[in-house]
């Protein structure tokens, strides 16, 4: 009788630790599709199609703050290139000890800590969260829309939208972007990419539009 119930003790803790780790299998493979980032960025429509989610949430803010989606992907793939957890390189001591980050930037959209602040009680968006796809695409969105209506940018102009992005509002107005040629190729260079992006949606937006591939 207790060789009996020490053996179905036995079983019953085999099959919690089975389904324990089998859970923690199902999670952790979930968190890695999520947080990594797509295959190819090149292409917004194989951007899109390995992320089911990603359009309707990039539409929802296209719809919210009038900024196309190439817009803002492209502004998104310089950024991170799509990375969730992005964050400037760490500053070193003594060459070697990782000291602090060159600015609070983190996430999908690199978004400031004082920048994200005004945009959540902006928006009322209190729980948003930087390494949120939906967020980020949002609060590029967002931003693109204070810089049209501080600086009466195009909601098209990805090129001064991208220079008003880096710079901040004060530091496009101040034109501080004249003396960094290095930033100006790079607000040339997300231009060019929000332009493929562009022509690369037109072929695939009614079929996203209409929730993916269909098979008959």
């Amino acid at each position: 009788m207790c060789e009996f119930e020490y053996s179905k003790k036995v079983l019953l803790r085999l099959r919690r630790g089975l389904r324990f780790a089998a859970l923690s299998f199902v999670l952790l493979s979930l968190f890695a599709c999520a947080s990594s980032p797509p295959s190819n960025t090149s292409n917004i429509c194989d951007i899109f199609d390995e992320k089911d989610d990603w359009y309707d949430d990039a539409a929802e803010s296209k719809k919210r703050w009038g900024s196309p989606i190439e817009v803002m992907m492209a502004i998104m793939k310089q950024e991170s290139s799509f990375k969730d957890d992005a964050a400037p390189p760490r500053t070193k001591i003594l060459w070697v000890i990782p000291g602090p980050r060159k600015s609070s930037a983190y996430g999908y959209a690199q978004a400031k800590d004082g920048t994200w602040d005004w945009y959540m009680k902006s928006a009322g968006r209190w729980s948003a969260d930087r390494d949120d796809f939906d967020d980020a695409v949002d609060f590029i969105g967002w931003y693109n829309h204070q810089s049209y209506k501080r600086l009466g940018i195009k909601k098209t102009d990805t090129y001064r939208l991208y220079l008003a992005y880096h710079e901040g509002h004060g530091g496009f107005e101040r034109k501080t972007y004249r003396k960094k040629s290095w930033l100006i190729n790079v607000a040339k260079k997300v231009d060019r990419q929000s332009k493929r992006y562009g022509q690369q949606l037109k072929k695939c937006e009614k079929r996203l539009q209409s929730g993916g591939w269909w098979i008959f």
